[in-house]
């Protein structure tokens, strides 16, 4: 029995395992006199007995399903022969990647050799065996803790807060997966970024000017020394991620306030949701339509104003851009602003207040903390943004100030770096890492910025 199937057989039994457990509770109350007498109701004695059912065997399953590619490599190595297990390891992982092809195709296995044959043979041996073991461990803990958690069932077992602590425990597990998982991803950006800045000095990176991070494989070639100057690539960022804001900032707070104080109900209905269908259009439709119209359009106007644009420019990339955040600050807006309490409303008309007013005076200076909140995400959408910036602004890192000239971004260079097969010991590739870190700290400034904002208003207006 494969992994999935072991999962829903798992969930299929703890449902059951509900059912008698909350059925046994049952019986136990008429023994005792009602339900009353239960320490408990009934559906607690029910989750008590689904989780002594479902959680060990889970574990037993989620650890087994992460050990058993390892340990079957291990003994797959083990029963190969002496030359073959002393292979360096990259030909020796091609070599058992063979086997498992092998072991997945007829068509294989007919060109192979009788070595890989025979070993073919006993990782599938291995496997089934692996399986079974597993199938049979996994079932008997589920059995076992239907039977141990239906023989807890009394009337005075605190069945209630067994399910709470256990919940308690699973909830502070997740919370610290989380924590762990922000650390870890920190860290492994974090310990390639300095190693990127033993070979390039930092001060080099934050304030050079040039970016081409083109090295060479010999110090003979042409271009054998790259520059790695990010300071095109900051000011790219900012200038289509400034002219994204000027563009959705306006616009979704006004969407904002017009749908939630002065829209007619019908109308409401009928323009949030087709407002919302911008948030589910991919990035790539976005990049054509900026690149196929948007851009095409720039120039046009810009040529007739006797202006240089060019083909690919950051207004066209910040402009879609723009558009495609509309929905976040409007919605995030929308819904912050009716969570304003009526209480404050009411007493602003009945202070003679006009709704412009209202608005203006008592509504948006309350819902602020929550209109930064979701300035702050459009921020990050429009600075982690790349199919865009890639169709739109292209690829050029360039020292300009002027909106018409193609730029590229942060993100852009990362995706650059990065495609291909890569290896992780050139300055050129451990580039994007650092990259990756600047961006880090830049929403952490942001995040410290909006945090202060909501803090004072929040204050002032509470």
């Amino acid at each position: 029995m494969n992994s999935t199937t072991l999962l829903v057989t798992l969930i299929g039994l703890a449902i059951l395992a509900y059912l008698y457990g909350r059925k046994r509770s049952l019986a136990v109350a008429v023994a005792s006199g009602g339900v009353r007498h239960l320490h408990s109701l009934p559906r607690y004695y029910g989750y008590m007995t689904a989780l002594w059912c479902g959680l060990p065997a889970m574990i037993v399953l989620l650890l087994w399903s992460m050990l058993e590619p390892a340990v079957l490599n291990q003994q797959l190595i083990a029963s190969l022969p002496v030359d073959v297990q002393n292979l360096p390891e990259s030909q020796l992982g091609l070599y058992l990647n063979d086997l498992k092809l092998i072991a997945g195709s007829a068509e294989q296995a007919q060109q192979a050799d009788q070595v890989k044959i025979d070993a073919t043979v006993y990782l599938q041996h291995m496997q089934e065996l692996s399986a079974w073991f597993k199938t049979a461990l996994v079932l008997v803990l589920a059995l076992a803790g239907i039977i141990w958690g239906a023989s807890r069932i009394s009337q005075h077992f605190q069945a209630r807060n067994s399910v709470e602590m256990v919940t308690r425990i699973i909830l502070m597990l997740s919370s610290g997966i989380a924590v762990m998982a922000t650390i870890g991803i920190v860290l492994s950006v974090l310990f390639e970024a300095l190693r990127f800045f033993e070979a390039v000095p930092v001060w080099d990176f934050l304030f050079g000017l040039e970016w081409s991070p083109q090295t060479a494989m010999r110090s003979d070639q042409v271009g054998s020394s790259g520059a790695f100057g990010a300071v095109p690539l900051f000011l790219g960022t900012m200038m289509i991620a400034a002219i994204a804001m000027l563009i959705a900032v306006p616009l979704g707070l006004m969407t904002a306030i017009y749908l939630s104080q002065f829209a007619t109900p019908q109308f409401r209905n009928f323009a949030k949701p087709v407002l919302e269908i911008l948030a589910g259009i991919p990035t790539v439709v976005y990049g054509f339509f900026a690149a196929l119209t948007v851009a095409p359009l720039i120039r046009t106007m810009g040529e007739s104003l006797g202006l240089a644009v060019a083909s690919e420019s950051a207004l066209a990339a910040g402009i879609v851009i723009g558009v495609m955040i509309i929905p976040f600050i409007s919605s995030l807006s929308d819904d912050v602003i009716n969570a304003v309490p009526e209480a404050m409303r009411e007493g602003s008309y009945a202070l003679g207040a006009t709704r412009a007013e209202t608005v203006r005076k008592v509504i948006i200076p309350a819902a602020l903390p929550g209109i930064v909140g979701g300035v702050l995400l459009a921020v990050s959408r429009a600075i982690g943004e790349t199919m865009i910036v890639v169709m739109a602004a292209g690829l050029a890192a360039k020292m300009t100030a002027n909106p018409l000239d193609a730029v590229t971004t942060v993100t852009v260079q990362i995706v650059t770096l990065l495609t291909g097969d890569q290896e992780f010991d050139s300055p050129k590739t451990l580039a994007a890492f650092a990259l990756g870190l600047m961006l880090f700290v830049t929403t952490l400034i942001l995040n410290v910025i909006a945090l202060y904002v909501v803090r004072k208003y929040r204050e002032q207006y509470e």
